[in-house]
């Protein structure tokens, strides 16, 4: 007799019909569709596409390193001013998916846009750098931005799939779709493995498309009745969050852990949109190693996103967030010091396992601590918190690789190690979060 069976509560369901539960099934292979976006653009492609197109010696690949930062702190402000709208949306209409429907589409458009606007061969120059790359990056803001924007509400959508004690087991299965995803996305280096990196860009745009039409297909909204919604204005998210941080003593372990997530996921964001740059500028890694170090990544994640699903639903999310952080700090601190490839072959696998683990972990906390009538504000505050970091992290990250440009490999060196600083700091906060998940 197995323990597992003896253990589950009447109508409680088997991991396994979990899994293959049609809903929570075309949930998962969104995430398996917008992380394909995620790796494939703001991580491998773009960056590898910038500094083809303007890192032509030491001092121009710092120059593209901030073209890349700043992108992606351009990108995350524009999420951080209309998330707390979403929030609102998501609680006074009910619908998910719908908003998921439209962003999603956008983003892939203006995908779609960057790998025709990259394709046109012009002498046109602006301050010494070609239109179409602007025209191209302004694309890549724009697609990001959707990108970010249709996670709001597919986090959110999380909630609707199964109990409060199945969160861990959903939040990892969809993480770790997800991470399948960036392998099978990543297929497109084929095509690009001779340079002209901007020719994965469409392809990419496709393989988002299709992996989002189940959500797009099957998963239903549960809108609020007409009658009983309020009419909302752009300024009503706001006026909840000043609301919400008047309420700051119900919900205190909430706001402290959005302080310390932003810490956290400032080193996150950092990481994922410099890494690419970093590993082939700084450590040495050609193009075709980094792809290989990025797959190695990714299986780390996918093995760190289930098992922490496990993790957490054993040890509970407060704890599995401080592992989770210590990860990261060892994977940071061995990814500033590398001077070998096998150094950052380490430090590249360990922060994918905290990278993967992070996502779940943190969503768990989330719908553990907050009460479900204002869970949809409360990602949208987890969206804002994660964003201002996803500003801060890159532009800091980017100002220190321009101040510094002439010292060449050293600037990146010391913009990576601000980010260990951040992550000290996020886990110091997080120790300070309140939570009763032994009742859970």
């Amino acid at each position: 007799m197995g323990n597992s069976q003896s253990k589950r509560m009447p109508g409680e369901r088997s991991n396994l019909a979990l899994y293959m539960s049609l809903p929570i099934l075309s949930w998962a292979f969104y995430d398996f569709a917008n992380t394909i976006f995620s790796s494939n653009i703001t991580t491998v492609f773009f960056p590898f596409y910038t500094n083809e197109v303007i890192g032509t010696n030491e001092v121009m690949q710092q120059v593209a390193s901030t073209f890349i930062s700043y992108a992606n702190a351009v990108a995350s402000f524009f999420i951080v001013l209309f998330s707390p709208l979403f929030g609102v949306w998501i609680d006074n209409t009910g619908y998910k998916k719908r908003f998921i429907v439209w962003f999603a589409s956008c983003s892939i458009f203006f995908t779609f846009l960057m790998g025709i606007l990259a394709e046109i061969d012009t002498n046109i120059l602006i301050g010494g750098i070609p239109l179409t790359f602007l025209l191209v990056v302004i694309s890549f803001v724009i697609a990001k931005f959707f990108y970010n924007s249709s996670l709001v509400f597919y986090d959110s959508m999380m909630g609707d799939l199964g109990t409060k004690k199945e969160m861990p087991l959903i939040s990892g299965f969809g993480v770790a779709l997800g991470y399948l995803g960036t392998i099978f996305g990543l297929l497109v280096y084929l095509l690009v493995a001779d340079g002209g990196y901007h020719r994965a860009f469409i392809p990419t745009a496709i393989m988002f498309l299709l992996f989002s039409l189940p959500l797009f297909l099957l998963n239903k909204d549960n809108p609020i009745p007409k009658e009983q919604r309020k009419k909302i204005g752009f300024l009503d998210g706001y006026k909840e969050i000043v609301k919400t941080f008047q309420e700051m003593k119900t919900y205190k372990s909430i706001f402290i852990f959005m302080i310390a997530y932003f810490f956290l996921n400032d080193a996150i964001a950092t990481t994922i949109a410099m890494m690419t740059v970093y590993a082939t500028a700084i450590v040495g890694f050609t193009s075709g190693e980094f792809i290989i170090l990025y797959l190695v990544s990714t299986v780390a994640s996918v093995i760190g996103s289930f098992v922490f699903g496990y993790i957490t639903k054993g040890i509970g999310a407060r704890k599995a967030i401080s592992i989770v952080a210590i990860i990261m700090i060892v994977a940071l601190f061995i990814g500033v010091f590398a001077n070998a490839k096998w150094m950052f072959w380490i430090a590249g696998s360990m922060f994918g396992i905290s990278l993967g683990s992070m996502w779940v972990t943190s969503r768990t906390l989330i719908i553990q601590i907050s009460p479900e009538d204002k869970r949809g504000q409360f990602f949208g505050l987890f969206a804002l918190s994660g964003k201002v970091s996803a500003i801060v992290g890159p532009a800091v990250y980017g100002t220190i690789t321009l101040l510094f440009a002439e010292y060449g490999a050293l600037a990146s060196r010391l913009a990576f190690g601000s980010l260990i600083v951040m992550t000290i700091i996020g886990l110091i906060i997080h120790l300070q979060v309140k939570t009763n998940e032994n009742s859970l």
